[in-house]
C-alpha cells in the first residue's frame, strides 16, 4: 500500500481537495455484472443446445442493452444522491437563517462528539459558525452523514458501462472467433475474469488477493451454474 506524504504542502493539498469515493465501486460493479450476466446467457443458451450464432446474438444484445441500462441506472441513482445533497444544503442554509442558535447548538454537539470540550469546544464552534459555507458543510457531514465531496453521475455511468462492456465481451470471444470447444474455453476465460476482478478489488481492501479472487469466482460461478441448469431443462 502506497503511503501518502505528510509535508505541510502535501497535507494541505490532500485535505483541501479530497478525491471522494472515485469510480472503484462502479468499475467492480459493472465488471462483475457484465461477466456474470453475459456468461449466464452463454451458459443458459448452450445448455439448451442452441447454435453459436444465437449465443453471440443474445450475448451482444445483453452487453449493449444491459450495459447501457446499468449505466443509466447508476447515473440516475448517483444523480439522486447529488440532488439530495443539494437539497439538504438548501435546508441547512434556511435553518441557519431562521434558527441560528439552534443550529449553533447542533454544531457544538457534533464537535463535542468528536472529542472537543471546554474552551476549545467553544472556540471551535465560534470559528465554524463564523463562516456560512463551513457551517453548512459540517452539518451535511455531522447531521446527515454525507461526504463533503459531491458524487459525479456521468463519471459513474461511464465507468460502469466501460467495465460492463469490457468484461461482458470476454465470454463471447470464443464464439465470435469460432474456437473449437467454444463453451469450455468461454467458461475458463470467464472464470479467469471473475478471479481477476476479485484479485484487483483486493488492492483496495485488507483481504488477501487470492481470497477476494476466489470469492468473486464463487459468486460468478454460482450464477453461471444456475443459468446452465435452467438451460438444460429446455434442451431439445
Amino acid at each position: 500500500m502506497k503511503e501518502h506524504g505528510h509535508s505541510p504542502n502535501e497535507v494541505s493539498q490532500r485535505i483541501g481537495a479530497p478525491p471522494g469515493r472515485g469510480v472503484l465501486r462502479d468499475v467492480v460493479y459493472g465488471g462483475i455484472d457484465g461477466s456474470v450476466t453475459t456468461f449466464a446467457i452463454v451458459a443458459g443458451v448452450a445448455g439448451a443446445g442452441l447454435s453459436p450464432f444465437v449465443i453471440v446474438a443474445l450475448g451482444l444484445a445483453n452487453v449493449l442493452a444491459d450495459g447501457f441500462s446499468m449505466a443509466a441506472g447508476n447515473y440516475s441513482g448517483t444523480k439522486a444522491d447529488l440532488d439530495n445533497v443539494r437539497r439538504l444544503r438548501v435546508v441547512e442554509e434556511r435553518h441557519i437563517a431562521r434558527y441560528p442558535e439552534g443550529e449553533r447548538l447542533e454544531v457544538r454537539e457534533i464537535l463535542a462528539q468528536k472529542g472537543l470540550s471546554g474552551e476549545v469546544l467553544e472556540q471551535a464552534t465560534d470559528a465554524i459558525t463564523a463562516d456560512r459555507d463551513n457551517w453548512v458543510a459540517l452539518m451535511i457531514d455531522g447531521e446527515y452523514g454525507l461526504g463533503s465531496v459531491d458524487p459525479h453521475p456521468m463519471r459513474a455511468a461511464l465507468a460502469t458501462f466501460a467495465a460492463f462492456l469490457l468484461a461482458g465481451m470476454i465470454p463471447l470471444l470464443p464464439f465470435l472467433f469460432g474456437v473449437d470447444g467454444a463453451f469450455t474455453v468461454s467458461a475458463w476465460m470467464t472464470a479467469a475474469v471473475f478471479f481477476a476482478i476479485g484479485a484487483l478489488k483486493s488492492r483496495w481492501s485488507l483481504a488477501p488477493w487470492w481470497r477476494s479472487g476466489f470469492e468473486t469466482l464463487a459468486i460468478g460461478g454460482a450464477a453461471a451454474a444456475i443459468a446452465y441448469g435452467v438451460g438444460t431443462l429446455f434442451h431439445a
